[in-house]
């Protein structure tokens, strides 16, 4: 069967939810904000002079992260963008069925959806496809598509499905037809029904109408992986081949480009080049260990996530990392969300579980003392470390792991404070993400589903509010009705990185039900006893995927202010070793924050390329006239060559940087 994608594949990356995911929907909306896109940093550099004196260069404007220039990209279309494309990839994956029967008849079909970049169809075959039979199924899907057969729908009775079912013996097909709640059954054709030619599936559709309306070197098969019928890892093991379908050739081969240009910033690789982090096996799978250099950088994340946070009216809490069993009934996670929580631990006869997620700590701390409305908003915000299970087979680097860090906030307030709070929510995301030059956003706004709880009232009220903070701040959004979890309407923000991936990082979601089952109260004004919304979000989502996401949008080469190492002094010769040290004692001394390192012991050529390859932003050759001069000889990674710059200018420059977080100095 062939049907809308519910659920993602394993190779997607792991979106950390910030509320209870009790909701089965998925957001598709999209929105466009007027900035420019994050800035890649340049990679064409000018050759760096050895020579130890250099006429001092051209005054550069420091500049930050968002101002920089954009790397110049193809703008591809997208399956929320142009429905043709979407029918395109949906008719592939059918198309790539057939195409796989023809060649193997053994092989059992069971489904196929479109995804982001194209579609892919899982097979129950006795053999693993090679490489070469991908190449002859494609070469069998291209036959398929220039013999322009018509794609036909039929719809019939569950008996009638039923019975042709059997007949071609399609054991999960039967599993699918018995999930499929509605009637009639929708069946999709591949040549005129009936005529020897004809392939046939379930499926709700949309498709092309013909299959010439496919470009047929348009299309390509990218892989082979592993995936579990439904999901379950007591269930057959299924090949899922993955494809790729565009509108035309030009596109596919622009996708490629895009494709090697996100192998070349995978952030696993970069991370072990550049000594980050890692994923040591003999500890577990998907347990992030960070490095000296990774653990800094993530320190300089952190504690720009706390200022700003703390200078945003937020109170900083921790909590532990564990808790009895019960408070997870109460909350419902165990009842929702236990397929993804790890065992339970017997401790003292009592059993006790990891904590998935932190809003459970955060309503405790609400219910310790009797709340007034004179106390409210309460805004508490916590980088709090959260476990969750992941099948081995979907853990993907920093993006799918077992262990992270939410940037977990609540806000429990009044309901007439529900969009003031939105808006500074907002307010504050949009500031903490432009600090790493994020500046092009997709905004979807998902409402109240056909079940739900809380009045009518609450959730107009609610919806209104989410609305009008949206306005306020000036920014287009998309409404997707019906979209929002049982509890509480919610905002999700995607994020644009330097090669045009969306990443879905922030959210904000409005919660009626924690509030209910932990029987939460405030005194009003009147005496009364009240029940407080409570606001979750996230604006990371958590620190290892933002850190991943950082790492390939920035293809390893860092902003100066967010380096483990910002500079690095070069001596010509073991003559100016002393004056290196003394250069790079000075910078410390001033600007704490400054990290500076001096090196030595070969030959300036060799010193630079280590300094290259290893991706430090600044390098200062000193020499002879450096030394006279009290100055450095600066050489930027994103800026080229800086020239001469006294050791003065210097401690200014990287105070300003760090301070100010700039990308350049």
């Amino acid at each position: 069967m062939a049907a809308r994608p519910h659920v993602m594949p394993a190779t997607v990356s792991q979106t950390h939810s910030r509320a209870p995911p009790f909701s089965k929907r998925t957001l598709a909306a999209r929105r466009r904000h007027s900035s420019s896109s994050v800035p890649l940093p340049q990679q064409k550099r000018p050759p760096f002079s050895a020579s130890a004196s250099v006429t001092t260069g051209s005054e550069t404007k420091a500049k930050t992260s968002q101002e920089a220039e954009p790397l110049p990209l193809p703008e591809l279309p997208t399956n929320e963008s142009d429905d043709e494309l979407l029918r395109i990839r949906h008719s592939a994956a059918h198309i790539l069925a057939m195409a796989t029967q023809r060649l193997f008849p053994d092989v059992q079909v069971t489904i196929g959806p479109w995804i982001d970049n194209g579609f892919y169809y899982d097979f129950d075959a006795k053999e693993a496809f090679s490489d070469a039979d991908l190449k002859k199924i494609k070469k069998e899907m291209q036959k398929i598509i220039r013999k322009k057969l018509p794609i036909v729908s039929e719809e019939v009775t569950r008996d009638e499905a039923k019975a042709r079912i059997e007949a071609i013996n399609e054991p999960y097909k039967l599993e699918i037809l018995d999930a499929i709640k509605e009637e009639p059954i929708t069946i999709y054709h591949i040549g005129e029904p009936g005529s020897e030619e004809s392939w046939w599936d379930l499926c709700a559709g949309p498709h092309v109408e013909k299959t010439s309306d496919i470009t047929s070197n348009a299309i390509d098969l990218e892989k082979v992986a592993g995936a579990y019928w439904r999901g379950d890892e007591t269930r057959p093991m299924l090949q899922r081949v993955y494809g790729t379908a565009w509108k035309s050739k030009e596109q596919l081969v622009q996708y490629r480009e895009l494709q090697k240009e996100a192998a070349r910033r995978d952030h696993r690789l970069i991370g072990k080049n550049l000594d980050l982090f890692s994923i040591q096996e003999e500890a577990g799978g998907g347990l992030v260990f960070w490095h000296p250099k990774g653990a800094y950088m993530r320190h300089k994340i952190e504690s720009l996530w706390k200022d700003i946070h703390l200078r945003g009216g937020y109170e900083l809490i921790y909590s532990p990392h564990i808790a009895q069993q019960d408070l997870w009934h109460t909350s419902g996670h165990l009842g929702f969300y236990s397929e993804s929580m790890f065992n339970g631990l017997e401790v003292d006869k009592e059993m006790y579980q990891l904590k998935p997620m932190n809003c459970p700590f955060h309503v405790l701390v609400y219910k310790d003392q009797k709340r007034s409305y004179r106390q409210l908003p309460q805004r508490w915000a916590e980088l709090g470390t959260v476990y969750r299970y992941e099948r081995s087979g979907t853990l993907q680097g920093l993006f799918r792991v077992r262990g992270f860090t939410q940037d977990d906030a609540h806000i429990f307030c009044l309901p007439n404070q529900v969009e003031d709070e939105i808006l500074g929510v907002i307010n504050l995301l949009e500031d903490l993400l432009s600090k790493f030059g994020f500046a092009d956003y997709e905004v979807n706004l998902s409402t109240r589903p056909e079940k739900s709880v809380g009045s009518d009232e609450v959730w107009q009220k609610s919806e209104d509010a989410i609305r009008s903070a949206l306005a306020r701040k000036g920014w287009d959004f998309i409404v997707d009705e019906g979209g929002g979890a049982f509890y509480g309407p919610k905002i999700d923000i995607k994020i644009k990185d330097a090669i045009g991936r969306k990443w879905q990082c922030s959210t904000i979601q409005v919660d009626f039900n924690l509030p209910e089952r932990f029987d939460l109260k405030y005194t009003d004004s009147d005496a009364a006893e009240k029940r407080p919304i409570m606001i979750h979000r996230a604006i990371f989502g958590s620190v290892e995927r933002f850190f991943g996401i950082l790492t390939e949008n920035y293809a390893g080469d860092f902003p100066i202010w967010l380096s483990a190492e910002q500079m690095r002094i070069l001596p010509v010769s073991e003559d100016h070793v002393a004056y290196a040290e003394e250069v790079k004692a000075r910078i410390v001394a001033a600007c704490p924050q400054a990290r500076v390192t001096v090196a030595g012991g070969e030959r300036l050529g060799k010193l630079i390329r280590t300094a290259e390859v290893e991706k430090v932003p600044l390098m200062c050759v000193v020499g002879d006239s450096e030394r006279e001069a009290g100055a450095l000889n600066v050489r930027s990674r994103t800026q080229g060559e800086l020239g001469s710059v006294s050791v003065e200018d210097v401690i200014q420059r990287m105070k300003v940087m760090n301070d100010e977080q700039l990308s350049e100095f």
